[in-house]
């Protein structure tokens, strides 16, 4: 009965999160960083910075990803599909009925102006949502040197982001090496 309940309530969430949430993937990362993090505390903003890494990393739309490895976490596999589903719901009902009228509506000026304040509007959202990953992202100083680096090498050289992510694993198991082995907790302090 009660992870009857449990699937539900993620359904509902997911589905809401799909329906009302513009901006795509980040947009939505905001708002499970305000329902999950800030309100409910059900999982730490390193988690949800966890979370968003691996879907970012994996093949796929990095939010169905994040979708189903958030559900997962909160209730297993069936939470993973419930989450996903729900998600994926509302853009797939609103874009089969768009699809159908997109020639009628792609000419109109009102929905093109409409769709230039939603792009503006969706700015912030995105940015709110990178802001708040960044916050947990840097657990210990070396992190900062290992994004500046990972931006560098993406940005001016151009280097594929397999390779990139793959960069990061290691120097992530060798700084929380180092750190473990000295004790730290991340804060400069040893």
């Amino acid at each position: 009965m009660k992870r009857g309940k449990t699937l539900l309530a993620l359904f509902w969430e997911f589905f809401q999160f799909g329906s009302f949430t513009f901006g795509g993937g980040w947009g939505i990362v905001a708002q499970m960083q305000r329902l999950y993090v800030e309100k409910r505390k059900t999982i730490t903003g390193e988690e949800l910075l966890d979370i968003t890494s691996v879907g970012r990393s994996l093949p796929g739309t990095m939010i169905g990803n994040v979708a189903m490895l958030y559900g997962n976490h909160a209730a297993g596999l069936a939470g993973g599909v419930v989450c996903l589903v729900a998600m994926i719901l509302p853009p797939f009902m609103i874009l089969s009925v768009l699809t159908l009228c997109y020639t009628a509506v792609r000419d109109n000026y009102w929905v093109m102006a409409a769709m230039t304040g939603v792009r503006a509007a969706i700015v912030p959202i995105m940015a709110s949502a990178a802001l708040n990953l960044v916050k947990g992202a840097f657990r210990y100083p070396p992190c900062v040197a290992v994004a500046a680096a990972s931006f560098a090498l993406y940005l001016i050289w151009d280097v594929n982001c397999v390779f990139l992510v793959l960069m990061g694993i290691a120097a992530g198991l060798a700084i929380c090496e180092v750190y473990e082995r000295r004790g730290g907790n991340g804060d400069g302090a040893a």
